[in-house]
């Protein structure tokens, strides 16, 4: 590894692997990402690939515009194929207040001009027809919501990042971040060494390498890295689980999300069905084993809205961690304890999604600090003073 670095990024899920990417395009090469695991062993790696503009606030609305126009020309910007299949997001709510809501945010994306419309539940059948009304009672669907497959999404970032003069360090522990007088000097690394499943299996020899800014974008672990340079981050890892099918022919075109009760479902290129459903009693902490009360779970509200999957078999299954903060939405920007300590964390399970543009709008703030004090007001909506003064934000489109 190197000796210096003009940025560390903790972190190469994609978030961390996009601030890479986009400080190199900026002319800040001198950059280190530093993973303790592999690639795609994080949530990049252990999520349902979906990309959407429907939310509930115009923040996360226009961020994803922007991230869905990026996810369009990523394949060939970046020559990898990602499968982007933009079959759009079916929402169904199965109460009033449900409907009442999803009217609301429909409203607000339709002002920020996305196609999105309210649906009566035959109207959603129409869209799906092997979905089950029981219980629906309403539903908004926008066609240019998507999916793509996460793994080459990380990995051209990887590339990318690589080709400008990023180094990437995979197997690569922070073990400790040194500052004096709130001013980071540099970053303590222990190398792991690779076990047979893709697991630390020993410790190598550590290295410091000589920085002043460091960016933490280790997902659910990043309350330990904070707490390396004494910030106490809200964020809370939990565990959700996805599980993947035997390909079927081709039938579901939507990504479908039951904002009852969490589930998801969507049918890969290969065919599968791969879906999750959100819980709440799961072990505290990080944790990304799976378990058999997801899979009943999971089963029997899949089956409810589509009965014709009752017989369909499972393949796989496994889990990731999303990154929780106490007003679900994340932490974006410097903190007031240390300088140059830039946060991109707290993202539930939409940090993938977010990646392309936020990894371009934090590029863009740590490259034109210096020169111009840039300030974004999403930096301020986003940052982490606001716990601390009670000024907590609001999102209600959260799946699982």
């Amino acid at each position: 590894m190197r000796d210096h670095a003009d940025v560390v990024v903790v972190g190469a899920g994609i978030m961390g692997l996009s601030i890479a990417y986009h400080l190199a395009r900026l002319g800040v090469t001198n950059v280190t990402v530093l993973d303790k695991g592999y690639l795609c062993g994080g949530a990049s790696g252990r999520n349902g690939g979906g990309i959407r503009a429907q939310w509930a606030s115009e923040a996360n609305i226009r961020l994803m515009q922007e991230s869905i126009r990026l996810c369009q020309d990523f394949a060939s910007e970046f020559k990898i194929n990602v499968w982007l299949r933009q079959g759009g997001y079916l929402f169904l709510a199965r109460s009033e207040e449900r409907r009442r809501a999803l009217e609301a945010s429909s409203e607000l994306q339709r002002e920020c001009g996305l196609a999105t419309r309210m649906l009566t539940p035959r109207e959603a059948q129409k869209i799906v027809p092997e979905l089950s009304l029981d219980g629906i009672v309403a539903a908004t669907f926008n066609p240019d919501d998507g999916v793509v497959f996460p793994w080459p999404f990380v990995w051209g970032f990887a590339q990318a990042a690589r080709k400008l003069g990023v180094e990437i360090a995979t197997f690569a522990e922070v073990r400790g971040i040194a500052a004096k007088n709130g001013r980071i000097e540099g970053v303590r690394v222990r190398k792991v060494l690779p076990g047979t499943r893709g697991e630390g299996a020993g410790e190598g020899p550590t290295h410091t390498i000589r920085t002043r800014k460091v960016v933490n974008a280790a997902g659910a672990w990043s309350p330990e890295v904070a707490r390396m340079l004494g910030v106490e981050l809200p964020n809370k890892p939990h565990r959700h689980e996805i599980c993947s099918t035997e390909p079927l022919k081709p039938w579901l075109k939507p990504l479908v999300a039951d904002l009852e009760n969490g589930l998801y479902f969507s049918q890969s290129t290969r065919g599968e069905i791969v879906g999750g459903i959100g819980q709440e009693r799961v072990p505290e902490g990080l944790d990304q084993n799976s378990s058999f009360s997801f899979l009943g779970l999971y089963a029997r509200a899949l089956v409810r809205t589509c009965p014709i999957l009752g017989k369909v078999k499972v393949l796989r299954q496994w889990s990731g961690c999303y990154d929780i903060t106490p007003d679900a939405n994340p932490i974006v920007g410097g903190v007031d304890e240390v300088e140059h300590f830039y946060q991109a964390s707290g993202f539930m399970g939409h940090g993938f999604m977010m990646a392309p543009v936020m990894g371009k709008l934090i590029a863009e703030h740590i490259a034109a600090f210096e020169k111009h004090r840039a300030h974004l007001p999403m930096f301020d909506r986003w940052n982490l003073r606001r716990f601390k003064e009670g000024k907590l934000l609001s999102e209600s489109m959260i799946i699982g």
